[in-house]
């Protein structure tokens, strides 16, 4: 059996509350602490947000046989994003050689992902709006939360110190968050829904 690439979890999670956090602190990865609405705390809160609208993805997903592929591509982006936060959570001296984090591959595994399903896709001829089956909107969610992630971590490295790869990944990520929804609405044969701007209440006005 070939070694794992990166180090298995070594918890044992019999403790849920420690009132370690009750003064607005936490720690990082490396022992550190530091206040809770600081900017990294900020930039892997947020991945583990969008890991938890992943799920939601993936659940809704599944329901369809239709959408199984895509199922299987959300469980595994899953895995990826917690292996972000722990790259997140941790500072540049304190990484270790095997410790979970994105790499290249993964960032390459989702452009080809994105080259697949985005072949099969209609031309846009205008924006769209979120709708159309149920997976749809949760995976706009997923991009949403996904861009404001990948701007977090555009000010931490600027800031203080964050990996040039975490920032790519969820720029591909929030790409490939918009071609999932539009491929779904396509297997399940579901219209998509295009901005019309005069579908606004000023454009039913004459007076205007």
């Amino acid at each position: 059996m070939s070694e794992s690439r990166f180090n298995e979890p070594r918890l044992a999670l019999n403790r849920i509350y420690t009132k370690g956090g009750d003064k607005g602190e936490t720690s990082l990865v490396g022992g550190q602490r530091t206040p809770k609405d600081s900017l990294r705390i900020e930039c892997y809160g947020t991945v583990d947000e969008l890991n938890s609208f992943t799920g939601m993805a993936c659940f809704a997903a599944e329901k369809d046989a239709a959408l199984v592929p895509l199922a299987r591509i959300l469980q595994r982006v899953q895995h990826e994003l917690f292996n972000l936060g722990s790259i997140l959570a941790t500072l540049p001296e304190d990484v270790h050689p095997r410790q979970p984090q994105i790499t290249a591959a993964d960032i390459e595994q989702l452009e080809r992902e994105i080259d697949w399903m985005n072949e099969s896709l209609p031309m846009l001829r205008s924006f769209v709006l979120p709708g159309g089956t149920e997976i749809n909107p949760i995976l706009h969610v997923c991009r949403t939360v996904c861009r404001r992630a990948e701007r977090l971590c555009v000010t931490l490295a600027r800031e203080d110190n964050a990996p040039a790869l975490a920032v790519q990944y969820l720029n591909r990520l929030s790409d490939a968050y918009f071609v999932w929804s539009r491929w779904a609405n396509l297997q399940v044969k579901a219209d998509e829904i295009l901005w019309k701007p005069n579908a606004a209440a000023s454009g039913h006005n004459s007076d205007s």
